[in-house]
């Protein structure tokens, strides 16, 4: 069994994987106070939860776009496995040609994200990312991350406009009857969700304009089926799209598995 973990600004995930079958998924608050002590316990009560021997686990592998996390869950998950993890940094095999200007800048979720998505779908393939960030990816047929466009998430824009304006209340983000809102909460939820559709349906299309061609859409991150329910261009929602790279690149890395 392999476990990946995806540290991001919001929540760590944790997958575990069975011979490429993703048994469960687990999720604990980013908290960059926790140390490898703690994470090491909240992993083992989960795996303990799960009716899961933590002993079965054989290797792990990390993706981070918390720094000050890295170190402190690489620690926890050496505790766990008895084998330091993987970390997707450079010099990892991910079998894509970065194509951006600074490879170095590229977010590991983001280079994670594109291997599951060109080894597993058609290409030309675009990636929308939805977590605190909603990202765009490009992977193309020679298997070249391209670039792409990084945009507010779904609830930082929400928690933005309801800090910036004094009338504006919280709200659920659930899908608006219709576009046209008869009163604030429902105006929020449309521009909220339906903006949030259009804005990807309009970034797809500029991108299959510079592509030349239709590509192969696929979403993941938090609000993303809640999002897509409403966007009209076709988009393959995939909730694990990361765990199952982070899965991959093990693979790819590991001669033993």
């Amino acid at each position: 069994m392999v476990l990946t973990i995806d540290i991001g600004n919001s929540n760590i995930v944790l997958g575990v994987f069975d011979r490429r079958e993703l048994l469960f998924t687990a999720r604990i608050s980013t908290d960059i106070n926790k140390t490898a002590d703690e994470l090491a316990v909240m992993m083992n009560e989960i795996f303990t939860i799960r009716k899961l021997d933590s002993a079965a686990i054989s290797g792990s592998i990390i993706s981070s776009v918390v720094p000050a996390l890295t170190s402190a869950m690489s620690t926890a998950a050496e505790l766990i496995t008895g084998k330091a993890p993987f970390l997707v940094a450079p010099g990892i095999k991910t079998g894509l040609n970065i194509r951006i200007d600074n490879p170095a800048q590229l977010g590991s979720d983001l280079l994670v994200d594109c291997v599951a998505a060109a080894a597993m779908y058609p290409k030309p393939v675009i990636v929308a990312d939805m977590g605190t960030a909603t990202t765009l990816s490009v992977v193309d047929e020679g298997n070249n991350m391209l670039g792409g466009a990084i945009m507010p998430g779904v609830r930082t824009a929400l928690n933005a406009l309801i800090s910036k304006t004094a009338q504006l209340p919280q709200i659920s983000i659930d899908s608006p009857k219709k576009a046209i809102g008869t009163n604030t909460n429902d105006s929020m939820r449309s521009g909220i969700v339906l903006g949030s559709a259009g804005m990807l349906d309009g970034m797809i299309e500029r991108f299959e304009e510079e592509l030349g061609r239709e590509a192969f859409v696929v979403a993941t991150g938090g609000l993303s089926g809640e999002i897509c329910k409403h966007t009209r261009k076709k988009i393959l929602h995939n909730p694990d799209l990361l765990l199952q790279g982070l899965y991959i690149l093990y693979l790819r890395n590991n001669q033993t598995e």
